[in-house]
């Protein structure tokens, strides 16, 4: 089994895209399971026309407060590194549940025992199936900021099915952020999606930079090939010692495609597969 990341410094360069096309043309003749974590916007179930069914709901732990035992000492209010409690001496605190990380900082030192644990719903996890494709995707509750919540529980549930596919295809959020780095972290292989612009090239350097530190094994894939200037990569791709290994060229018949939720289908998709053998 291998696990391959299809990332992006940026959004909007065909990250998606190439994920799904790349999950339907394994899925021909191998078992393909393929992971949306890009919880904070999830669009991979409408490529594929995908009906999604709940799965289960992402919960975090937060604090609540037994104000009878409250000292309105101020002391929780202080220790939150999130600005998630704002607590004045000689008043009850007031507590932004949307800002908390559950780290427990407060919990722990209150002095009174007064804090304790509850938990909210910050997001849902989805599974479903087409084309031949298993398919499990995370959506981040809106007003909620931590993602990697949902990555990690993500990471827990390929974990439990990894046995029973040949290849698992994820695709990441766009960026360099803290779920980007959880999904990259147990993956194979990253297909790094760009595009030939100044901010393709700027956002490719992150990513470039990240998998570096976390010792990845990157190829690079250059989406929308024909719209500008390939040469902008040169002095990138030689100071980090990498190459495009693929090449997609604009085509309206990929627009469709993407417009109708219907899978890509392109010579292109089949040189990637070339890379994970």
């Amino acid at each position: 089994m291998k696990t391959i990341a299809i990332t992006g410094g940026k959004g909007g360069t065909g990250k998606s895209t190439v994920a799904t096309a790349l999950a339907y043309e394994l899925s021909k003749k191998h078992k393909v399971l393929l992971v949306d974590v890009d919880v904070d916007c999830p669009n991979d179930h409408l490529l594929l026309s995908i009906k999604r069914k709940l799965y289960q709901t992402v919960k975090q732990r937060i604090p609540k407060w037994d104000l009878d035992k409250c000292i309105k000492c101020g002391l929780c209010g202080k220790l939150c590194k999130t600005n998630a409690i704002v607590s004045i001496k000689d008043r009850f605190p007031l507590f932004i549940s949307q800002q908390c990380n559950g780290c427990g900082a407060c919990v722990l030192k209150c002095p009174s025992n007064a804090i304790s644990w509850e938990e909210k719903d910050i997001g849902k996890i989805y599974t479903g199936n087409n084309y031949g494709i298993d398919f499990i995707s995370g959506e981040l509750k809106v007003n909620e900021p931590l993602s990697e919540f949902i990555v990690e529980d993500l990471k827990k549930l390929i974990k439990e099915r990894e046995d029973k596919y040949d290849f698992i295809i994820i695709d990441t959020a766009a960026g360099t952020h803290c779920d980007v780095i959880a999904a990259l972290s147990f993956c194979d292989l990253v297909f790094a999606v760009t595009e030939p612009t100044p901010l393709g090239v700027h956002d490719l350097k992150l990513i470039l930079e990240l998998t570096q530190k976390m010792k990845l094994n990157l190829k690079v894939i250059l989406n929308r090939s024909d719209i500008g200037d390939k040469k902008l990569f040169n002095p990138l791709l030689k100071k980090f010692k990498q190459k495009i290994v693929v090449e997609i060229p604009y085509q309206k018949k990929i627009l469709e495609s993407y417009s109708q939720g219907k899978p890509i289908i392109d010579e292109n998709i089949t040189k990637i597969i070339e890379y994970i053998k």
